[in-house]
């Protein structure tokens, strides 16, 4: 019997699979639990619909990350810290700093944890930090770290 599984079920399929499973261990084991339904042509066309519909979302998130890695490595970040002897900084720059400028700033919120330092910021300068936007897509932000006066 085929069947469109509505979970994921260990050593049978993911979600939204179509399999074939024995009639006794739908009837017993996938029906009475909602583990599954029948893939009936109706139930199909459901299945099918979905997928595009997550296909569609899928695509506009990515455009939407375009449109932000555009618009972020249009910017640059002013950030002032305490400096002492030659322009280093008191302790360092983290990703945290960075998106809590970027939101006072600029009215942008990402999470901090999308914020990547590739060196540590310990001297006044201009550095870039990557954002990753999406799984493909990832920005460049200018940051130009001045001394606190």
């Amino acid at each position: 019997m085929k069947v469109i599984l509505l979970q994921d079920v260990k050593g049978v399929g993911k979600k939204d699979q179509v399999i074939n499973a024995a009639d006794g261990y739908c009837r017993n084991f996938l029906f009475p639990k909602k583990l599954a339904v029948e893939a009936t042509k109706a139930n199909m066309d459901t299945l099918d619909k979905k997928k595009k519909g997550e296909e569609d979302q899928k695509i506009k998130e990515l455009e939407e990350a375009k449109a932000m890695k555009a618009t972020l490595e249009e910017k640059l970040l002013k950030i002032s810290q305490k400096t002492g002897e030659g322009g280093r900084l008191f302790g360092s720059v983290t990703n945290k700093e960075v998106a809590q400028v970027l939101l006072e700033q600029e009215g942008i919120d990402i999470d901090r944890k999308k914020i990547t330092i590739p060196e540590t910021i310990k001297k006044v300068g201009e550095y870039t930090v990557d954002i990753r936007l999406h799984t493909n897509v990832t920005a460049g932000l200018k940051l130009e770290i001045t001394s606190l006066s």
